[in-house]
């Protein structure tokens, strides 16, 4: 029987979507499909299920294809290859259909029985986003969670006109307003918490604690997630540039100043044999700021050289409906 207090704050809408991207998720993606039709089954919607398999290489497509049989509400888009999982993501939200629609993780870390509380807070907000802000990260390290903390600080201090809240993953509701939005930003290096924020129009947060994974082992290590930062932030800021001309400038006017002093003192005291240890350090340390301003540069132009291209974001090898 459909929940009582969801339907008496609901107004009936005719589908609601909900995306799951997974890349090698056999050990879980069976529990999932269970726990969000569970929860599925008691809400006041056409459901539509969809999977998006982003070129896992275990069984994962074809328990997919098994629960596809099973439950014809179920849509599974096989991607041609491992593409990453915003990529995988923008493949769901393309081929939506509903008139919302939610984003899970197939490892039910962001729990399914709390859907029913972002609809109920969509409508009683009359929101066009609700996302969730984890209060708790149960079984993530401590370094895990500093490090996290700390990126959220720096990227809203340097991010152009755009807050990203903090402690959110994907995790949400969207209207269709806002989908019809975010289909429009198809830009090659994708920060999808960035992209979610941009778009702008009434977000609200609904807090929640997050689960540890059901099953299986986390896709993203510490390299991933330090690529999925720096895409953030080189993709909402120009401030790393803006810093590297800054000590370009301030390095070059006390430069001019000690030259000026080298050639009074010259000609004031006369020719002196300089430290050459001194000497050494400083130009270890400039050597090294051009460096980095190099790569700060470099990340930049390697953005600009891959939306150059304009390759596709994704290819789809087979759509199972």
């Amino acid at each position: 029987m459909p929940d009582k207090t969801l339907s008496s704050t609901l107004q009936k809408r005719e589908t609601l979507s909900i995306i799951i991207p997974c890349y090698n998720e056999e050990d879980v993606i069976d529990l999932c499909h269970q726990e969000v039709t569970k929860v599925a089954d008691t809400l006041p919607y056409h459901i539509e299920l969809i999977y998006v398999n982003d070129g896992s290489k275990d069984t994962t497509l074809e328990k997919l294809c098994a629960i596809r049989e099973a439950d014809k509400r179920v849509v599974v888009i096989n991607l041609s290859r491992n593409f990453g999982k915003e990529a995988a993501m923008t493949a769901g939200i393309d081929h939506v259909t509903g008139d919302a629609l939610i984003i899970l993780d197939a490892d039910l870390q962001d729990p399914p029985e709390l859907i029913p509380d972002l609809i109920i807070k969509w409508k009683e907000t009359d929101a066009d986003v609700v996302y969730g802000q984890r209060t708790t990260r149960i079984g993530e390290t401590w370094f895990k969670k500093i490090t996290a903390k700390s990126f959220y600080h720096i990227i809203n201090f340097i991010a152009n006109r755009v807050e990203i809240p903090k402690n959110t993953g994907d995790f949400r509701l969207m209207n269709k307003r806002s989908i019809d939005a975010l289909r429009q930003l198809r830009e090659s290096h994708r920060f999808m918490k960035g992209l979610f924020a941009w778009i702008g129009y009434k977000q609200v947060a609904m807090p929640y604690c997050r689960a540890p994974r059901a099953a299986g082992s986390t896709k993203w290590n510490y390299a991933g997630l330090l690529n999925l930062a720096m895409e953030g932030i080189a993709g909402f800021s120009t401030v790393p540039l803006k810093i590297a001309s800054f000590f370009g400038l301030l390095i070059s006017f006390f430069s001019f100043l000690f030259g000026i002093f080298i050639i009074f003192k010259t000609m004031i005291v006369g020719v002196e044999v300089p430290g050459w240890s001194t000497l050494t350090v400083m130009i270890a340390f400039l050597s090294g700021l051009q460096l980095l301003s190099i790569g700060i540069l470099g990340e930049y132009v390697g953005r600009i050289f891959g939306e150059a291209k304009k390759r596709p974001l994704y290819f789809i090898e087979h759509i199972y409906k």
